[in-house]
């Protein structure tokens, strides 16, 4: 389905380190970067997350109603992935904890990066 997602960021290198380290605690590493951009993912054969300068020359703005979901193995890997985030400037979206009928699973956590993307990450994991 989703081969990678394209976020526009107006700082390059400094995008470029939030994601590493964000992106990082989700188990991704940088694969490839040029001038303009830089990929991240776990393996290239699975989908990516790519920061760009917008090929336009404007300013990268954040799509609103947009937001890309980081699957982690574990509630703990949710708490880790937001808690870098908030520490290297995210904007908090939704503290770690569960959401919708808790019998369904879903554990997650939002987040702002710098340029106000909004990212989710979350795991499926029945409360006991």
């Amino acid at each position: 389905m989703i081969g990678y997602v394209t976020l526009g960021v107006n700082d390059l290198e400094k995008a470029a380190k939030f994601y590493e380290t964000v992106l990082g605690e989700a188990g991704a590493k940088r694969m490839w970067a040029n001038e303009r951009m830089v990929a991240f993912g776990r393996d290239p054969r699975t989908p990516s997350v790519i920061i760009t300068k917008p090929y336009d020359g404007q300013k990268a703005y954040h799509g609103n109603g947009t937001m890309v979901a980081l699957a982690v193995g574990s509630t703990g890997d949710v708490a880790r992935v937001y808690e870098k985030a908030i520490a290297l400037g995210a904007q908090d979206e939704g503290a770690p904890g569960y959401r919708g009928p808790e019998a369904q699973g879903f554990y997650g956590a939002y987040f702002r990066d710098p340029d106000g993307n909004k990212f989710a990450t979350f795991c499926m994991s029945p409360k006991k």
